[in-house]
């Protein structure tokens, strides 16, 4: 048994918890050790629980002693999206207008993960209400990426992705709403899985975009995001837009990955200016391993990928006008300038000026617009036309090819700082993710190298048609199992600094 349990593999961990080689209580104290060491550095989480983590490795012992049954991830400590509703935990979602704010009930994820005997260690941080691509949206500072603490660890699940990276955690969840699993992940150097849209739920998911948020997990290998995806996933009588249909067999997947025959196509829009070089560098190092595994390699274009940004930019703020008129300081939440000489009205004024950050009032304010009398149909109307034309990209390109291969960020992790006064530069890092969240199907992100000019992680993006997830864990265990053969090992191995 390894001496430091936090360098271990999800599976790795659930295998010597179940043999006996090592409790959950001591699994879950090393972890509990390596936040303590490194929090002051990467700001991963925003609470820490000690005490549930202990009780529920506890509750991991006894049922082992028992010999009672435990689940394929029992005892494994994993770091929840400060999104996702906790009874015993406050939930922020990273913004000050919930500072402090312990729900009444668990997200239906938070249920699934404690039956699974996971281990939740706390909430992580995150962009305010999932709005960013950096973290440095959250009310309680930005956290940073464990491969260079000057830079982002990607967002909105960037707390969820710096905690995977620098070992804190096995086994975490993010939410992905326009990229906030895949682009964190690729910059981190880690493996997120956006899911088939509906394929878990959102039950509890303090929602930004209704028709796009979708919950999924963040790893270090594609093993561990299958079993995680399994755990999580499967219909919810109390989410009306989840899907009732099997979970796709994608631990059977990421355990005889196979690319032989596969046919892969190459999104043609998803390349050139704009694109950092060693990152598109990095992913034809990636289509010529793919060929050499026995892929038959295509190009394909799909044409309205381009306008993708634009429309996601009217769709999601429009969703999040309407989903977060709920935060009026008279239910729950900060209450500003309640002293009894107020107007309701003035209160509501008075907490939201002060509870939302910027970025939240931006989108506020632009999904209003596009919603308002006289320009519904000439902005929100038109993005949801180009949505339908989205759709029909893929369901062209899947007739042609298996899966389709991207980039999944158009640059390596950025300084922190740089993007910060640029909101159209920092839209820029989900343009290749967009697309899938527009249409609702799958998505992974895996890593594929380091960009020469900087030596930080690239990903390689793998979509495949709704609820063919289990493609998606195919292609990716192919890739990773042939890049850490090339590496001599797992990509986060060759990081420098905080990690080791």
């Amino acid at each position: 048994m390894s001496s430091d349990l936090t360098r271990l593999t999800a599976v790795q961990i659930a295998e010597a918890v179940a043999g006996g080689q090592a409790s959950a209580v001591e699994v879950a104290r090393a972890h509990l050790d390596r936040i303590g060491a490194v929090e002051p550095d990467v700001h991963a989480f925003l609470h820490v629980a000690p005490e549930a983590a202990l009780a529920a490795a506890r509750e991991v012992d006894r049922k082992r002693a028992a010999g009672e049954p435990l689940g394929p991830l029992a005892g494994v400590p994993l770091a929840l999206k400060d999104v996702m509703t906790t009874r015993d935990m406050p939930t922020t979602c990273g913004s000050r207008i919930l500072e402090g704010w312990q729900p009444p009930y668990d997200a239906t994820i938070t249920q699934r993960l404690r039956q699974a005997g996971i281990v939740i260690l706390g909430k992580t941080n995150m962009d305010e209400f999932a709005m960013g691509s950096s973290t440095e949206n959250s009310a309680y500072g930005v956290s940073r990426n464990p491969w260079d603490l000057s830079r982002v660890p990607g967002g909105s699940s960037g707390g969820s992705s710096a905690a995977i990276a620098a070992y804190e955690a096995p086994l975490a969840i993010g939410t992905d709403t326009g990229g906030s699993i895949r682009q964190p992940a690729a910059v981190c150097g880690i493996v997120g899985t956006k899911p088939t849209y509906g394929g878990s739920s959102r039950y509890g998911l303090v929602a930004f975009a209704s028709s796009l948020d979708t919950p999924g997990p963040l790893t270090r290998t594609v093993l561990d995001a299958a079993l995680l995806h399994e755990a999580i996933s499967g219909h919810d009588w109390r989410d009306s837009t989840s899907v009732d249909a099997p979970v796709p067999p994608v631990v059977a997947a990421a355990r005889q990955p196979d690319v032989s025959g596969l046919r892969v196509g190459v999104v043609a829009e998803f390349s050139g200016d704009g694109y950092q070089p060693g990152v598109l560098a990095k992913f034809h190092e990636a289509v010529e391993l793919l060929e050499s595994l026995g892929a038959k390699v295509v190009e394909v274009s799909c044409p309205h990928f381009t306008y993708a940004l634009a429309a996601y930019y009217l769709i999601a703020p429009s969703e999040c006008s309407s989903n977060l008129a709920r935060f009026d300081a008279m239910r729950y939440g900060l209450r500003i300038g309640d002293d009894g000489v107020a107007s309701a009205d003035e209160v509501m004024s008075l907490t939201r000026e002060a509870g939302f950050g910027p970025e939240v009032k931006r989108r506020i304010m632009l999904g209003t617009y596009a919603l308002s009398s006289g320009y519904y149909d000439a902005y929100y109307g038109k993005a949801q036309q180009v949505r339908t034309l989205i759709c029909r990209d893929f369901d062209a390109a899947f007739e042609q090819v298996d899966v389709l291969i991207s980039p999944t960020t158009p640059t390596t992790a950025f300084p922190i700082g740089e993007r910060a006064d640029d909101p159209m530069a920092m839209y820029l890092a989900d343009l290749c993710t967009i697309p899938s969240d527009l249409a609702g199907n799958a998505a992974i992100s895996v890593p594929c190298g380091l960009a020469p000019e900087d030596s930080l992680p690239v990903g390689l993006q793998i979509m495949a048609p709704a609820l063919a997830d289990d493609r998606c864990y195919r292609v990716a265990g192919a890739v990773e199992a042939a890049m850490e053969q090339r590496w001599g090992g797992p990509l986060l191995a060759q990081a420098k600094g905080l990690q080791r």
